[in-house]
């Protein structure tokens, strides 16, 4: 793989060369869209009914797509050029949100319209998340990939974790339809930019930025003609098969779950045990995603001095530490400061499993290895959504905080030698070797 941009010029982005460059301003801008949607949708359904299952239904609609279509989204990542299909799923996506806020605008907007439309783009984004994510490794140095994941997860974290929200309340409260149009344009913005990225990026065994030999193109095509239910199964069965991936993954999966469950109910903990309303409310989010950004701002420096493992072993006992003060304090000024640190850590975590999995799986295979990651993640997320409710009602509103840090201390133990010293630094150490011809 040929070195990109490295004239040690300007900023940190621009020494990973002008294609990362369109590619991280397309995914920042396409994440914003997506976080104008995210909010915009339950504020539309919530002006149009008051029932609470129809309006929990927009996330519903959002959150389905990841588990229908993840696994597959992987396997057509790896068997078509990734760039040319991350253009197609944004126009796609632009067509179907401008329809939406077309009818919205003209009165003619409802919401199994919308719920047919968040099918549409969340589906759509399952597929360009694995796609940009198989495409970094051929487009930035091995020796970078920290830092273009860190890149990636800061400018999702600003755009998705801090601008969004404000930025879609703001335009809803001017016209309903507003947030959606600008929701399309952001697509469109995506599209173009991820267009003017240069070279071809297809998914056999020697992918990199030019084309490639005629063999491996001929081990594509022959690959299309495989079931997709046998490539699915090829992508798992390596993933099960490489211990620092697996247990990264099913980490991940399990403590989506009690995360999940503990954010489910954290509105009512901030209510009734550290006293906020709704704007201290929506802070605490503020506080996970400044920590979030500062994490991806310095996150390759921070990896590099302190080592991968530890990131990961840290990261561990701020999972525990993090449900351990949720449970116990009444200071909300020490739960902001403890989710702001969470937010560091989920950073420092997802560029170090990110960067894991792109060193370690061979390039035909980084879509559907990648789109497993999605699925377990994802799965977990939907598990803790219910069990949140089902716990804290069950056995009281600090529950989901107990289990939580119970569960992190014991995945600590039982993963503490997994992640040791010679085993992350060889992943490190070893590029991917390249199949026989």
């Amino acid at each position: 793989m040929a070195e990109n941009g490295a004239d040690g010029g300007g900023g940190a982005a621009d020494r990973l060369g002008a294609r990362f460059a369109k590619l991280w301003a397309a995914s920042t801008t396409s994440a914003l869209g997506s976080g104008l949607a995210l909010i915009a949708a339950p504020l539309y359904v919530a002006s149009r009914t008051s029932s609470p299952l129809i309006v929990s239904g927009a996330t519903g609609v959002a959150w389905l797509p990841w588990l229908l279509f993840a696994l597959p989204g992987g396997v057509l990542v790896d068997r078509v050029d990734r760039r040319r299909l991350m253009v197609g799923i944004d126009w796609t996506r632009v067509a179907a949100m401008a329809v939406l806020a077309t009818a919205i605008a003209t009165g003619h907007g409802g919401i199994a319209l919308l719920y047919v439309v968040l099918f549409v783009i969340n589906t759509g984004e399952i597929v360009f998340r694995s796609a940009s994510q198989a495409m970094i490794p051929a487009v930035v140095p091995r020796a970078r990939l920290e830092r273009a994941n860190g890149w990636l997860t800061g400018g999702t974290t600003l755009t998705q974790g801090m601008l969004a929200g404000p930025l879609a309340g703001f335009l809803f409260a001017v016209a309903a339809w507003i947030p959606f149009f600008v929701n399309a344009g952001t697509y469109l913005a995506s599209a173009v930019l991820i267009g003017l990225v240069a070279g071809t990026y297809r998914s056999s065994p020697r992918a990199t930025a030019t084309f490639g030999p005629s063999e491996a193109r001929r081990a594509a095509a022959a690959r299309g003609f495989r079931s997709v239910r046998a490539d699915i199964a090829e992508g798992f069965g390596w993933l099960m098969g490489q211990r620092l991936l697996r247990t990264m993954s099913i980490l991940i999966g399990l403590l989506n779950v009690t995360l999940t469950a503990a954010t489910a109910v954290l509105v009512l903990l901030a209510r009734e045990r550290l006293g906020l309303g709704s704007v201290g409310y929506g802070l605490l989010f503020t506080c996970i995603a400044g920590g979030g950004i500062g994490g991806a701002v310095v996150g390759d420096r921070l990896i590099g001095w302190v080592t991968a493992t530890w990131t990961i072993r840290i990261g561990l006992l701020v999972e525990a530490g993090t449900h351990l003060v949720l449970a116990t304090s009444r200071d909300a000024y020490l739960v902001g400061f403890v989710l702001f640190a969470f937010g560091v850590h989920s950073s420092l975590w997802t560029i170090v499993g990110s960067s894991l999995r792109q060193r370690l799986t061979p390039p035909e295979m980084l879509g559907r290895v990648g789109s497993t990651g999605l699925f377990i993640a994802a799965g977990g997320n939907c598990v803790g959504a219910v069990l949140g409710g089902v716990i804290a009602s069950s056995f009281g509103l600090t529950a989901p905080y107990w289990i939580g840090f119970v569960v992190a201390i014991l995945v600590s133990a039982a993963t503490w030698r997994v992640f040791d010293r010679a085993t992350v630094a060889q992943a490190y150490a070893e590029p991917v070797p390249a199949p026989d011809a």
